[in-house]
C-alpha cells in the first residue's frame, strides 16, 4: 500500500511540474550532450498513430546529429549535411529555417513555445513520451528512450570535412 501511495505522490507531482510549464527531462538538457533513441509518429483525422522514422539522436546545444531512415544528419547549426551512405551521397546547406520535425535540438530547447499544444503521455529518468497537437486533425507522437546527459563536448563532433567523404557525390547549397 505505502508502494501504492507512494507512486501516486510521485505521479501527481510530476503531473503538477508539467501544468506549470516544465518538463524537467528536456530542462536537464541545456549545458549537456544528449543522446536518445527515438520514435515518431503521426495520427491524422482521429486514425491510430503510424509511425513515420525513427533513429537515434545526438544534440548538444543547436548542433545535432540525427540517423534514421537509411539517412544520417550533421548541423553545427549553422551548416547541414544530409547523406546517403547508400547512394553515396552528401547535400550541403545552410541552416536557414527548421522547424521540430526537421531538428530535434529545437524539440528540446523550444518545447516551453509549444506548451499549450503539448500532452505527456509518461516521462522516467531516461525515457520521455509526449504527443504534440498540430491542429484539430493531426497529431505528431515523439518518444524518446534511453536518454543519457553527458558533459558539453564542443560542436567539432557536429561538422564533416569534404575530404572525409571522398567517395560521395557532394551538392553544395550554401
Amino acid at each position: 500500500m505505502k508502494k501504492l501511495v507512494s507512486i501516486l505522490v510521485i505521479s501527481a507531482l510530476s503531473l503538477c511540474a508539467f501544468a506549470q510549464g516544465n518538463i524537467p527531462l528536456l530542462d536537464k538538457a541545456q549545458g549537456h550532450r544528449v543522446t536518445f533513441h527515438y520514435t515518431y509518429s503521426l495520427s491524422q483525422k482521429g486514425e491510430d498513430f503510424a509511425p513515420v522514422t525513427q533513429g537515434n539522436v545526438t544534440v548538444e546545444g543547436n548542433a545535432y546529429i540525427l540517423q534514421g531512415l537509411g539517412m544520417e544528419v550533421y548541423s553545427d547549426g549553422t551548416t547541414r549535411w544530409t547523406l546517403d551512405p547508400q547512394a553515396k551521397e552528401a547535400l550541403v546547406e545552410k541552416v536557414e529555417k527548421e522547424d521540430l520535425f526537421t531538428n530535434p535540438a529545437l524539440f528540446i530547447s523550444s518545447y516551453k513555445n509549444y506548451l499549450d499544444q503539448l500532452k505527456v503521455n509518461s516521462s522516467g529518468k531516461d525515457f520521455l513520451d509526449v504527443t504534440l497537437i498540430l491542429d484539430e486533425e493531426t497529431k505528431a507522437r515523439f518518444v524518446l528512450k534511453d536518454i543519457v546527459f553527458s558533459p558539453e563536448k564542443g560542436k567539432s563532433d557536429f561538422c564533416l570535412d569534404e575530404k572525409s567523404l571522398p567517395e560521395y557525390l557532394i551538392t553544395d547549397l550554401r
